[in-house]
C-alpha cells in the first residue's frame, strides 16, 4: 500500500538529536530552539519567531495576546481545521465563518467585508494547500476597519506572496511541524511568527507560564516571577534538534516535493483538459510550497468511488476538511456569515493524492495511471 504520508526524514536528523539527548538541557528554549528560530527570524524574515508544541498552540498563543473578550467576533474561512476555530472560542470568541472562492480553496474577500461588525476584533487566514490568500486585499480591509490579521500558514512554510514569506503579513503567523507537513520536528510542533514589535516582550512572557523568564536569561532582571497570565507553550528541545536537521535540508526536502507535485501535474493534466476534474489552482502572485496535490472531481459519489479504486490498486487517498459551520460545535459556539455557495459544494469534491519527501516517480507514475485509468473505466460505463 502506497500511504497518503510518510514523515520527512533526511537521516540528517539523527545527529542533532542525539546531541540534544546528551546534553545538559533538553527543555524548552535550548540550544537547538534558539537556532531553529533564527533561521526563520533570518529566512523569512520576521521580528520574532517562537516555537511551540503545536500550530494548535501557536494560534492560542496569538489569540491570548490579541486579548479577546467573551462575545468577541473573529472572521475565518468554514473550510479549515478545527484549531483554527478553536484557539478563538478558547478565549470566548465567536467564529464568523465566511465562504471561500472556489478555484483556491482560501477566503473569499470579497465575503470579509459583509460580516464585519462592531464586535469583529480580527480576520483569520488560512493558506490553503499553500497557496497564498489575497493578502493585499485582506490587508487594506482590516486597516481599514482596525482589525488584527492572523495568518493560519500551517500548511505554508515557504510559501510566498509577491516575493514575501506566507505568515509575515499579519500580526502574527502560525506555522506546523506536524508529521503531514513539509517539514517536521519529529511529528508535532508549531512556530509562532510575530510582526508586531511591540507584543514580542508578552508573547514571551505568555510562553513562559506567565513569568518573564526569557528576560531573567537574558541578564535583564536579576530574578524572574509570574507577571501576567500564561501557560506552557515550549516545545521540548529534543524536538529542536529534529527540525534543526531537517532546516539544514530545506532546500532538499522543498525541491523534492516540487518535483513530486509537477510529476502529478504532468501526468494528470489530461483530466482537466478532458473534463474529469479541476487540479489545484493558484494565483499568479502566490508561489506554494507543494504541500498537497488534490484534484476536484465531479461529485461526492464520483470522489468516493475513487477512493475505493485507489484503495484495491494499493494506494491511499483522503479527502480534506468536512466545513466546521456544518459541525456539531460549529454550530454551537459559531455562525456562518452569507451565502454558503462554494464551500460545501467544494469540499465534497476535493481529493488529495499521496504526496512526501521519499514518494518516488515510479510511484507517482504508478498512481497516476490508477486515477486515468478509473476515469477511463468511467466514462465506459456511461457510453
Amino acid at each position: 500500500m502506497i500511504p497518503f504520508n510518510r514523515p520527512p526524514y533526511t537521516g540528517n536528523e539523527d545527529q542533532y538529536v542525539l546531541a540534544s539527548i546528551r546534553s545538559d538541557k533538553i527543555s524548552g528554549d535550548g540550544f537547538y530552539s534558539r537556532q531553529c528560530e533564527q533561521w526563520f527570524q533570518a529566512k523569512l524574515p520576521c521580528k520574532k519567531a517562537l516555537l511551540t508544541p503545536s500550530c494548535t498552540h501557536a494560534l492560542e498563543l496569538a489569540a491570548l495576546l490579541l486579548e479577546l473578550k467573551p462575545g468577541d467576533e473573529v472572521i475565518l474561512p468554514s473550510y479549515t481545521f478545527v484549531s483554527t476555530a478553536n484557539a478563538f472560542v478558547l478565549r470566548g470568541a465567536v467564529p464568523v465563518f465566511v465562504d471561500i472562492d472556489p478555484a483556491t480553496m482560501n477566503i473569499n474577500p470579497d465575503a470579509i467585508l459583509p460580516a464585519i461588525t462592531d464586535k469583529t476584533r480580527a480576520i483569520v487566514v488560512v493558506h490553503y494547500a499553500g497557496g497564498a490568500c489575497d493578502m493585499d486585499r485582506i490587508m487594506k480591509i482590516a486597516e481599514r476597519h482596525q482589525l488584527s490579521v492572523v495568518e493560519d500558514a500551517a500548511q505554508a512554510m515557504l510559501s510566498t506572496y509577491k516575493g514575501k514569506a506566507l505568515g509575515t503579513f499579519g500580526d502574527f503567523g502560525a506555522l506546523s511541524f506536524h508529521e503531514t507537513k513539509n517539514f517536521t520536528s519529529a511529528g508535532e510542533g508549531g512556530l509562532l511568527i510575530i510582526n508586531r514589535e511591540s507584543l514580542i516582550d508578552r508573547a514571551e512572557i505568555i510562553r513562559e507560564k506567565g513569568t518573564n523568564r526569557s528576560r531573567f536569561f537574558r541578564g535583564m532582571v536579576d530574578k524572574y516571577t509570574w507577571v501576567d497570565v500564561g501557560s506552557s507553550y515550549l516545545p521540548g528541545d529534543v524536538q529542536a534538534a529534529y527540525l534543526w536537521g531537517q532546516l539544514e535540508d530545506a532546500d532538499k526536502i522543498a525541491a523534492s516535493r516540487m518535483r513530486c507535485w509537477q510529476r502529478y501535474e504532468r501526468q494528470l493534466g489530461m483530466l482537466e483538459q478532458e473534463g474529469y476534474a479541476d487540479l489545484p489552482r493558484f494565483t499568479s502572485e502566490s508561489n506554494h510550497n507543494a504541500h498537497c496535490f488534490y484534484i476536484k472531481l465531479r461529485d461526492p459519489e464520483s470522489r468516493a468511488g475513487l477512493i475505493t479504486y485507489l484503495k484495491n490498486a494499493g494506494v491511499l487517498s483522503v479527502f480534506h476538511y468536512v466545513p466546521l459551520h456544518s459541525s456539531e460545535a460549529g454550530k454551537k459556539f459559531g455562525r456562518f456569515h452569507g451565502e454558503d455557495r462554494y464551500t460545501t459544494r467544494e469540499s465534497e469534491r476535493l481529493l488529495r493524492l499521496p504526496l512526501f519527501y521519499s514518494l518516488t516517480d515510479e510511484q507517482i507514475d504508478y498512481i497516476s495511471e490508477k486515477v486515468r485509468d478509473f476515469f477511463s473505466s468511467e466514462n465506459k460505463k456511461n457510453q
